[in-house]
């Protein structure tokens, strides 16, 4: 099942049905079932359960009046006193014992009698492949869940991806085109490093900390020193090596706005523009002006001008002949009077130089 119907699912399951999720290691389970929790607007309790022990559920024993019993672990009663989504992750890597455990919350939905809120829900995953050691789940605790094949697509993450303030917008362009490089799939070498959703997940988060997200130093040079030895350790030689080739023949591509309203802060990337992307600009900027509701502003015309200043005098020309043209009298006037003069003088230094 792709994300996307599973993400609809969920939530309109009735909160006593467990669903149990399976699919390869870092293909963002866990953080999908937060998405499911925000949704409900519910707590997620997040607990790995191959890290664990039977007491790190049912409790450490306590000896009152001559009798032993259990005192339960936070946990537990918050999901007892609350309604929460109760996430039990790596299951098939439990313990047996462990495994007992949330059988008994999954069947009874509850443990050593602390029953848990009506309203709970118990979601649990499985990371599949051979590349784990792992304890098999018997049929009877199998059966008791809603049981999902989880197979993310290369659009699920990518609508993630566009929608997620971690992630430059050029990590999505690149797996657009190169999609192979999102998950590995086939054999594992021992010790070897393979991209997956999560891995270039953490690399985005990484690049942005240390001010090096791809939008921001993608200009046509290399990457700087230590990116490529950056990204090989999150996602493995060859991803690397791809993506770092892709960022180093990678030209910016720019809007109308881009030069209108941002050309101050945008100006070193733009001035680096091949003039076959200059005369796309151009063209850019005669759309907008003939579609604009309203006309260019003051800055804008300076900006605009300002950016065509910088190259050939014939790109200048044809800039202004498209203004000219664009049916917006106020646009038209205010590039006018900004270099209307030194298109005259272009011209007529054309005619004297033939």
């Amino acid at each position: 099942m792709d994300i996307k119907t599973f993400k609809t699912l969920v939530p309109k399951l009735p909160s006593n049905i467990s669903v149990l999720v399976t699919g390869p290691t870092g293909v963002g389970k866990s953080d999908i079932f937060h998405q499911i929790g925000n949704e409900l607007d519910l707590p997620v309790i997040d607990r790995r359960l191959s890290q664990m022990t039977e007491g790190d559920i049912i409790g450490l024993p306590s000896l009152e009046d001559g009798t032993t019993k259990f005192i339960p672990v936070d946990w537990v009663m918050r999901a007892s006193k609350q309604p929460v989504c109760l996430f039990l992750d790596e299951i098939n890597r439990a313990t047996v014992e462990v495994q007992q455990c949330a059988f008994q919350l999954v069947l009874d939905r509850e443990i050593n009698g602390v029953k848990l809120h009506p309203e709970t829900r118990i979601y649990a995953a499985i990371n599949e492949g051979g590349n784990y050691q792992v304890n098999d789940m018997g049929p009877a605790l199998v059966r008791r869940f809603w049981k999902v094949d989880l197979e993310p697509t290369v659009d699920d993450w990518l609508e993630w991806a566009r929608n997620s303030d971690d992630v430059d917008n050029l990590f999505c362009e690149y797996i657009h085109n190169n999609p192979k490089h999102l998950n590995h799939t086939g054999e594992f070498e021992p010790g070897k490093v393979y991209p997956n959703p999560a891995s270039w997940h953490r690399l985005a988060r990484s690049l942005n900390h240390i001010d090096w997200a791809p939008s921001n130093i993608v200009d046509g040079d290399k990457t700087p020193e230590g990116f490529y030895s950056l990204c090989l350790g999150f996602v493995g030689v060859e991803a690397s090596s791809s993506f770092v080739a892709f960022l180093e023949k990678y030209e910016m591509q720019f809007r109308a706005e881009d030069v209108l309203d941002d050309y101050s802060e945008k100006k070193t990337k733009l001035l680096k523009l091949s003039n076959d992307k200059v005369n796309e600009m151009i063209e850019k900027m005669e759309d907008h002006a003939k579609r604009s509701e309203v006309s260019w502003t003051v800055d804008q015309a300076h900006n605009a001008c300002e950016f065509v200043r910088s190259f050939s005098g014939e790109m200048q020309v044809d800039f202004f002949n498209r203004v000219m043209d664009c049916g917006n009298l106020e646009t038209v006037m205010r590039v006018h009077k900004l270099i209307g003069r030194e298109i005259v003088d272009l011209i007529n230094s054309a005619k004297a130089g033939e």
